[in-house]
Protein backbone atom coordinates (compact mmCIF):
# COMPACT_ATOMS: atom_id res chain seq x y z
CA UNK A 1 0.00 0.00 0.00
CA UNK A 2 1.18 3.61 -0.82
CA UNK A 3 1.73 5.74 2.31
CA UNK A 4 -0.22 9.20 3.02
CA UNK A 5 -2.74 8.35 0.06
CA UNK A 6 -5.65 6.63 1.97
CA UNK A 7 -8.41 9.09 4.17
CA UNK A 8 -7.94 9.22 7.72
CA UNK A 9 -10.07 7.64 9.84
CA UNK A 10 -11.53 9.44 13.17
CA UNK A 11 -13.72 8.17 16.08
CA UNK A 12 -17.34 9.78 15.60
CA UNK A 13 -20.74 9.84 17.73
CA UNK A 14 -24.10 9.15 15.43
CA UNK A 15 -27.03 10.45 17.23
CA UNK A 16 -30.39 9.44 16.44
CA UNK A 17 -33.45 10.97 16.83
CA UNK A 18 -34.44 8.03 19.66
CA UNK A 19 -31.68 8.85 21.68
CA UNK A 20 -29.57 6.23 20.67
CA UNK A 21 -25.76 7.14 20.16
CA UNK A 22 -23.53 5.08 18.10
CA UNK A 23 -20.02 4.88 18.69
CA UNK A 24 -17.93 4.33 15.49
CA UNK A 25 -15.42 5.55 12.85
CA UNK A 26 -15.59 7.36 9.89
CA UNK A 27 -13.50 9.48 7.24
CA UNK A 28 -16.57 12.48 7.62
CA UNK A 29 -15.23 12.86 11.29
CA UNK A 30 -16.96 15.18 14.17
CA UNK A 31 -20.66 14.02 15.59
CA UNK A 32 -23.77 13.46 13.22
CA UNK A 33 -27.34 12.84 13.80
CA UNK A 34 -29.46 10.76 11.73
CA UNK A 35 -33.24 10.44 11.50
CA UNK A 36 -33.72 6.42 12.49
CA UNK A 37 -31.71 3.65 13.19
CA UNK A 38 -31.51 -0.06 14.12
CA UNK A 39 -33.24 0.48 17.24
CA UNK A 40 -36.48 2.53 16.40
CA UNK A 41 -36.53 1.88 12.44
CA UNK A 42 -40.32 -0.47 12.30
CA UNK A 43 -38.22 -3.09 9.99
CA UNK A 44 -36.20 -3.88 12.36
CA UNK A 45 -38.38 -3.40 15.54
CA UNK A 46 -41.37 -5.39 14.34
CA UNK A 47 -43.69 -2.81 14.30
CA UNK A 48 -44.02 -2.36 10.77
CA UNK A 49 -47.82 -1.93 9.33
CA UNK A 50 -48.56 -3.63 6.06
CA UNK A 51 -50.92 -1.87 3.66
CA UNK A 52 -54.00 -3.68 4.32
CA UNK A 53 -55.93 -1.17 1.68
CA UNK A 54 -54.98 -3.36 -1.76
CA UNK A 55 -54.37 -2.04 -5.55
CA UNK A 56 -56.26 -1.24 -8.46
CA UNK A 57 -56.81 -4.63 -9.29
CA UNK A 58 -58.07 -5.63 -6.00
CA UNK A 59 -60.21 -2.60 -6.17
CA UNK A 60 -62.00 -3.43 -9.20
CA UNK A 61 -62.37 -7.21 -8.25
CA UNK A 62 -64.02 -5.76 -5.13
CA UNK A 63 -66.32 -3.58 -7.15
CA UNK A 64 -67.43 -5.71 -10.15
CA UNK A 65 -66.27 -8.93 -8.96
CA UNK A 66 -65.53 -12.12 -11.15
CA UNK A 67 -66.62 -11.59 -14.56
CA UNK A 68 -66.73 -14.38 -16.53
CA UNK A 69 -65.27 -13.23 -20.47
CA UNK A 70 -67.92 -15.67 -21.95
CA UNK A 71 -65.97 -17.45 -24.39
CA UNK A 72 -65.34 -20.80 -25.01
CA UNK A 73 -62.52 -23.00 -25.95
Amino acid sequence: MKSEIHPDYQDVSITCSCGNVIETRSTRGGSFEVDVCSQCHPFYTGKQKQAESGGQVDKFKQRFGVISSGKKK
